[in-house]
């Protein structure tokens, strides 16, 4: 790469060890890179940005204790998983106020920096994560989608169980959920007629049928380029135990990755981890697509070269599109 003084924007909470090695990688080159939470702001993250008159673009920085970015100079964003705005020393009605203005604010600043590639841009991230889209967009794209229903009619619920037989259900979205204390997963579970109540009128439910699989297949596009790899678990959900996985790379069948770019660009994405499951025939089962997913845990296991090719796409930003 030719040298370029202008920093890569991190955006995501404390907590992130895929940034990390992304960071790390980037260190190495001697790229720039700016890390901060937007959920830190105000009290560790300022900004102060202005437009019109001969500006055509913001002009500004943001700053943190430790760094400073011109947002008129950033070569690429990341954008993995900051954390929410709050103002806990407001009165709630105070609070809603200023997390509004924060939110339109700040963020709308940070989707609308000039001449900088986003992985992904927030926006586009928000669109892809609405399971019902993504599945519409899948079977549009060509994949296989397996028969889904999406409900709040408990016979409803009940006539489509009995019509697939082995259903499963699974969150349309994973808040934070806590119990005593401590964060809770909404596990995907396999579901019968008769567990279907009342309950299920008070909001949304995602039902869908059971693939009969073989393992799982995680699909990560990264730019240009796809790493494929077949997660070996024997668990109806292979990401409640990690321990029990074996990992193998595997060549893309290129009807697959002509659905998987066809995907990418509808919600206008550069960056998407897909999820397969792998039937004894051969097929690649779509799940989902996660415009913000992990993908580190699996490189050493496999060699797979993934953070540098995530490196490789924010270092070139625009340019190296």
């Amino acid at each position: 790469m030719t040298h370029d003084d202008r920093p890569v924007l991190v955006i995501t909470n404390l907590d992130d060890p895929t940034a990390d090695f992304v960071i790390a990688e980037l260190h190495g080159r001697g790229v720039p890179v700016v890390r901060f939470d937007s959920g830190d702001f105000p009290a560790t993250l300022s900004c102060s940005v202005a437009i019109g008159g001969t500006d055509r673009w913001w002009q500004g920085s943001m700053e943190t204790p430790s760094r400073r970015a011109d947002v008129s100079a950033v070569r690429s964003v990341y954008y993995r998983r900051p954390a929410g705005f709050a103002f806990p020393h407001l009165d709630k009605q105070d609070e809603r106020f200023a997390v509004a203005q924060a939110r339109y604010g700040l963020g709308g600043i940070l989707t609308s920096l000039p001449h900088c590639l986003y992985v992904n841009h927030p926006n586009r991230i928000g669109d892809a994560e609405y399971k019902p889209a993504g599945l519409a967009a899948a079977s549009a794209c060509g994949f296989t989608v397996p028969p889904t229903m999406i409900t709040n009619v408990p016979d409803d619920a009940r006539f489509f169980i009995e019509e697939c037989g082995v259903v499963i259900f699974k969150p349309i979205a994973v808040p934070l959920y806590v119990v005593d204390g401590r964060a809770q997963t909404v596990s995907v579970t396999e579901v019968t007629a008769d567990q279907i109540d009342d309950s299920v009128s008070g909001t949304m439910h995602l039902f869908q049928k059971r693939v009969d699989k073989i393992a799982d297949i995680r699909a990560t596009v990264i730019g240009g380029q796809t790493f494929a790899v077949r997660i070996d678990s024997g668990l109806l959900d292979w990401r409640t135990d990690y321990g029990t996985h074996t990992y193998t790379p595997l060549a893309t069948p290129p009807a697959v990755e002509q659905s998987m770019r066809a995907y990418l660009k509808h919600f206008g994405l550069v960056f998407g981890a897909f999820d397969f499951a792998l039937t004894e025939r051969g097929e690649w089962i779509f799940i989902e697509c996660n415009p913000s997913g992990q993908w580190a845990w699996m490189e050493p296991p496999t060699g797979l070269p993934m953070t540098a090719a995530l490196a490789d796409l924010l270092e070139g930003g625009l340019r190296g599109r």
